[in-house]
């Protein structure tokens, strides 16, 4: 019932807000619009707490370097977006194209400056976000978040992590932050279901810049995936257990890459 409940509260207030910010996005400044996505993203985890007895505590955010930086962050729920910009006013991040196919929603990823990777645009797409779209955010010293996996993964599991993290921190020259997470065991992934509990997601350690590919990764990799598997009760084992293969995109996806 509890997650009936907060479905419900989910889906009206979402429509609400999503409805609310359309005039905004005609105004010059971001700053109004900005605002608007912390309320909704603070009510929204208000619902979290009173109505599905979801509890989260943010911890670790005095590691968070001034000035701009790469908060990477493990993915685990549909609700991980929701709890890391209620923690900022003016946070850009990345997000695949097919944000855009819900109404509003293009016009307001826009205005926030999100940083919108084209899914099917390999090389391309991932030298325009560099080359482009990075370069907006860098001008303004933005905190960028960008989840590395680009999937929700089960609790204990991973995906495969993309190279595109490094290349943002690298041509970005500025510190990347791991975030781990349990948050998944109280609402995995997209399930309408959520569990009652103390949820709790935390900002480690930053990793300077300058380093090269292959260590960044490793660490990068190594911190968020060892201090997640911590926070959900596990001993993290001497060598991570294999990433789960991508999931295969659906049929409509296949044939809109063709």
């Amino acid at each position: 019932m509890r997650s009936i409940l907060f479905q419900i509260a989910y889906w009206l207030t979402s429509v609400f807000f999503a409805l609310g910010a359309a005039p905004l996005i005609l105004i010059p400044s971001r700053k109004p619009l900005m605002l608007w996505i912390l309320a909704y993203t603070r009510l929204m985890q208000f619902w979290m707490r009173i109505i599905a007895g979801v509890k989260i505590s943010v911890i670790g955010k005095e590691r968070l370097p001034d000035g701009p930086c790469i908060i990477a962050a493990k993915h685990q729920s549909w609700g991980d977006g929701i709890v890391m910009f209620s923690q900022f006013y003016d946070l850009a991040f990345v997000t695949g194209d097919h944000l855009e196919k819900f109404p509003l929603l293009g016009g307001i990823l826009r205005k926030m400056g999100a940083i919108v990777v084209d899914n099917c645009g390999g090389a391309y797409a991932r030298a325009r976000l560099v080359d482009d779209e990075l370069e907006k955010a860098a001008r303004v010293g933005r905190r960028i978040l960008i989840y590395p996996e680009g999937h929700l993964a089960p609790v204990g599991e991973r995906y495969r992590y993309k190279k595109g993290v490094y290349h943002m921190y690298s041509a970005y020259g500025c510190p990347a932050v791991p975030v781990a997470t349990n948050l998944g065991r109280c609402w995995p992934q997209q399930d309408w279901r959520l569990t009652p509990g103390e949820a709790v997601i935390e900002f480690l350690d930053p990793i300077p810049p300058g380093l090269d590919k292959e260590n960044f990764m490793a660490r990068l990799e190594e911190t968020i995936e060892r201090r997640s598997l911590e926070l959900i009760g596990r001993d993290p084992p001497a060598t991570l257990a294999p990433a789960l293969p991508d999931p295969k995109p659906s049929k409509k996806a296949a044939e809109g890459a063709r």
